[in-house]
């Protein structure tokens, strides 16, 4: 009787885990991590600042770094680290409002001029004319005609960064609706809100997570520009912007005025960019064949 030969036994895949993942992306992981200590900085800034930072102490005015005052106090004696701790919920409030706001809407008005050729020319046109409003002197104007607030200059930022969602999805809807899946669904019957929502919108979401990772960084930089200009947030809350212009005037005496502001406005603004370039370099097929 013949034996018959035992099959080989396949060896076990392995596993491919965190640590694959962060030396694999670590852009993302490191742009992660520091986003995601941000937030828990904005969110339990009441226990992490060591004082109010509208509280104005004139004995205490202008005070170098101690270990009583961090960050030093400003001409009014505040505490400048209690409110660069609190303007962190101003600029990340204001960057995700921005980038959800202007992703919702750009994505829902590029599918529809994408796919549907009669509205696309109109909906350009439209796009145009917005993309030609900066976003500074959008918020000047209404600022001027209303109050400053934080909802003002979301919308004033949010305005002008529609366009430029809605390019980027109707770029990618004008490649997918001449592809055959998408003839074979319409010649299914498929109406278009399925062919939209089922077949096209799921391969748009990956270059718009990563163009929505920007405008979160330039919704935040804009904000700060416009407090600083003193069209942004209301003097009595604090952000990165009016921080640094209350103390460009005492910069010579008082460097910490500046310092401090402009490095969390530069950390979070370096955290968004490396997620967005993380995210670019995992979703784009391109790339990931590029980094095996």
């Amino acid at each position: 009787m013949a034996l018959v030969e035992p099959l080989p036994v396949a060896e076990p895949v392995p596993q491919r885990g965190i640590a694959f993942w962060l030396r694999r992306y670590p852009t993302v992981a490191a742009g992660l991590v520091i986003l995601t200590l941000m937030v828990l900085v904005a969110v339990f800034a009441p226990w992490i600042a060591n004082a109010d930072p509208g509280q104005i102490n004139p004995r205490n005015r202008l005070r170098p770094p101690s270990a009583t005052h961090w960050f030093g106090t400003d001409h009014l004696g505040r505490d400048v680290f209690a409110r660069a701790i609190y303007g962190t919920r101003v600029s990340l409030f204001v960057g995700f409002s921005v980038a959800l706001l202007s992703t919702a809407i750009g994505l829902s008005v590029g599918l529809v001029s994408g796919f549907l050729r009669r509205l696309d020319a109109v909906v350009m046109r439209v796009m145009d004319g917005l993309m030609a409003i900066p976003a500074i002197l959008l918020a000047i104007a209404m600022i001027s005609l209303s109050r400053a607030s934080i909802r003002t200059v979301i919308v004033a930022i949010t305005i002008p960064e529609i366009p430029r969602m809605v390019r980027l999805v109707r770029s990618v809807v004008l490649t997918l609706r001449e592809q055959l899946f998408i003839d074979a669904a319409v010649s299914l019957g498929a109406g278009l809100g399925r062919i939209l929502s089922v077949h096209i919108l799921p391969n748009t979401l990956a270059p718009v997570v990563v163009q929505a990772t920007y405008v979160c960084a330039s919704a935040i930089i804009i904000e700060a520009i416009l407090s600083f200009l003193g069209a942004g947030t209301p003097p009595d809350i604090p952000s990165w912007g009016n921080m640094m212009a209350e103390g460009r005037t005492y910069v010579l005496v008082g460097w910490w005025l500046l310092l401090f502001p402009g490095l969390f406005l530069s950390l979070v603004v370096l955290a968004v960019n490396l997620l967005g370039d993380g995210l670019r370099e995992t979703l784009d097929p391109r790339l990931r064949r590029a980094n095996l």
